[in-house]
């Protein structure tokens, strides 16, 4: 069977996102992947006369739609293990939480709940997730409605719809935001690169900041709209010298139900190679806790996932601190500025310290038992 990756690629109006679908398959059939597209029923709902107005409510629209979705991507990953290659990547042309715009947060829980998902259960499912910045910000001279007939959102309305798709899908481990700084094929190009460090094509190790600051102000970021809580527990395993094998649990409040999944990383001069990632089942996650490393604690921490000037941090809170925290970001290039807000304190940076290797922590949480 295939080593087969799934990721949406989103963005407000006018991000170049058709355009952006063409390079991933050019860029990645080029490198050996079968690229699979799966399309957005939206265009393909107006394009073939089932308009949201002409249907019973708003609700109802989007459920056709989120059902027509998820049956089609099912449908994609059971053909693509079939298929006789080795690398299959499927690429959706948005993703079901994008549908989180168009909806209240009851209509979008009522239809979820009715498809028997849950909101992490759906953003997780994903293995990474790529915004591209509507050029209503950043790119104004560039925005136009007139290469989409469905498209008529002036500059204010489509950055406010940017910013609303940002949010929806923020709390994904891999969520990045490719904005407006350099010119459009500099966007492009920049797309392409990140897709290939999710994949391991560009580079085998992840370009990963961590910072330790000072513990934040939690009341300002619950505020953010951009801003989405995550409690974690995670379980290291029994593993081979060099090698790091950790398994996750995920979970938000609100009902919003809970993600697993088992990440294997190569330690090699103090840099993380990729291994593999994949996402289990609760039986399969709740099998692998029999691994478990006899010399590790459970490691808990709540994260905030926070979007930030184009940005994505994750801030852990770890139980036995009330004095500090961790920020952790993982750039696209050794160059990349890191723009912290200013209700952000930084103490100094730890990245490749071990005392903070998260590894670390769950031993020495054991030793304190």
């Amino acid at each position: 069977m295939p080593e087969i990756t799934k990721i949406v690629v989103t963005g407000g109006p006018c991000g170049g996102k058709t355009t952006a679908l063409a390079s991933i398959r050019q860029a990645f059939s080029r490198l050996g992947y079968r690229v699979i597209t799966v399309p957005e029923p939206a265009t393909e709902f107006k394009s073939n006369g089932v308009l949201p107005w002409e249907c019973s409510s708003d609700e109802e629209y989007q459920r056709c739609q989120m059902e027509v979705q998820i049956t089609r991507e099912h449908c994609f990953e059971r053909a693509a293990r079939g298929m006789d290659c080795d690398k299959v990547l499927i690429v959706c042309d948005r993703g079901m939480l994008d549908n989180k715009h168009y909806m209240t947060e009851d209509e979008f829980a009522r239809v979820i709940k009715d498809l028997g998902y849950t909101e992490i259960e759906l953003r997780d499912s994903y293995d990474a997730v790529f915004h591209l910045v509507t050029a209503a910000k950043g790119a104004e001279e560039f925005y136009t409605n007139d290469n989409n007939s469905a498209r008529h959102e002036t500059l204010e309305e489509a950055a406010a719809m940017d910013d609303d798709f940002i949010a929806a899908w923020t709390g994904h481990p891999h969520l990045r935001v490719i904005d407006n700084s350099t010119d459009f094929e500099g966007k492009m190009r920049r797309l392409i690169r990140e897709i290939s460090y999710v994949l391991g094509e560009l580079v085998p190790y992840e370009i990963e900041r961590k910072y330790l600051i000072e513990y934040p102000d939690v009341v300002w970021l619950e505020s953010q709209p951009s801003c989405r809580r995550v409690k974690i527990v995670q379980h290291y395993l029994k593993s081979n010298e060099g090698n790091e094998i950790r398994i996750r649990c995920c979970s938000e409040d609100k009902g919003k139900g809970h993600s697993y999944s088992l990440t294997e990383k190569s330690l090699k001069d103090g840099k993380k190679y990729l291994v593999r990632r994949q996402h289990l089942t609760k039986r399969e996650y709740r099998n692998l806790l029999s691994q478990a490393d006899p010399h590790c604690r459970p490691l808990k921490r709540t994260r905030y996932c926070l979007m930030y000037d184009g940005q994505y941090f994750e801030i852990d809170l770890y139980p036995q601190w009330t004095d500090r925290a961790v920020a952790k970001i993982e750039l696209s290039s050794e160059e990349e500025e890191v723009r912290f807000p200013p209700q952000i304190t930084v103490i100094r940076e730890i990245t490749g310290d071990p005392e903070y290797r998260n590894a670390y922590l769950a031993k020495c949480a054991k030793k304190k038992q």
